[in-house]
């Protein structure tokens, strides 16, 4: 599978969720490419600026609020960092696995924040990179999306809605036919990260799949963040891209 096809200096990507977990592998191996990068997250990441030489540009938002990240966007920092590149990525990453336990348990509060950070704060991004890029000849749009976004979970009422929502949000802009623009809700398959550590740490009253999830850590079964990243990123680079508006990289060959 081609990492590219064209140099690493005309290629920028905007990571969101950046600080931990996938985010912050995908980050990395991007810097490590020699692709610029804009991070977007709640916190800044104290160290990732040292992997390669490439641009790392970080901006601090709460992608849990529609208001911040409205005000953000009514600025111009998205499109400056486009710049002149020839083709620019989002990887709309960020995302939360609460509330977790059935409906008569969930914080309505926390459904909102869900909900906002899962699927309002990615399609509101979707549609100002989309504008923001209008001039790039190569725009590609990833939804990190899950497993659960196809089957339905006892506990997780929430994270598969939002996750389903990003897959459908993909079908239908892939029929728009925007010009140079492609778009694939991308499931990582079971990666080791602080999500997988919630679930692990729940209770099987709230989420009857537990178990499941403890055995996948203790008998090896995870992905590491950076296999993942790489074989995602090698994926979104290629030809083969967008394709099929929603895809698995377990599946992928």
């Amino acid at each position: 599978m081609s990492n590219t096809s064209s140099s690493s200096s005309s290629i920028r990507a905007i990571v969101t969720g950046h600080t931990r977990g996938l985010g912050e592998a995908l980050a990395a191996t991007l810097l490590a490419r020699g692709i610029p990068v804009l991070g977007i997250s709640r916190n800044r990441h104290a160290t990732l600026a040292s992997h390669g030489d490439a641009t790392f540009d970080q901006v601090e938002l709460d992608l849990s609020s529609v208001e911040a990240v409205a005000q953000w966007l009514r600025g111009d920092h998205l499109q400056r960092f486009i710049g002149d590149a020839q083709r620019v990525v989002l990887f709309n990453n960020a995302g939360t696995v609460q509330p977790i336990g059935p409906l008569d348990v969930q914080d309505p509060s926390a459904v909102a924040q869900s909900v906002i950070l899962n699927v309002a704060a990615p399609m509101m991004l979707s549609t100002a990179f989309a504008t923001a890029s209008a001039g790039v000849a190569d725009r590609r749009i990833v939804h990190i999306s899950s497993g659960a976004a196809r089957n339905a979970y006892a506990g997780w009422s929430v994270y598969c809605a939002t996750k389903a929502a990003l897959d459908h949000h993909a079908r239908s802009v892939t029929l728009d036919a925007s010009p140079a623009l492609r778009i694939c809700s991308l499931a990582p398959g079971t990666v080791d990260t602080d999500m997988q550590a919630e679930l692990r740490e729940s209770t099987t009253d709230r989420f009857p799949m537990r178990e499941r999830f403890v055995e996948y850590k203790r008998t090896g079964k995870l992905t590491t963040p950076h296999d993942a990243a790489v074989k995602m990123i090698d994926y979104v680079m290629s030809d083969a891209f967008g394709k099929t508006p929603t895809a698995d990289l377990r599946e992928l060959p």
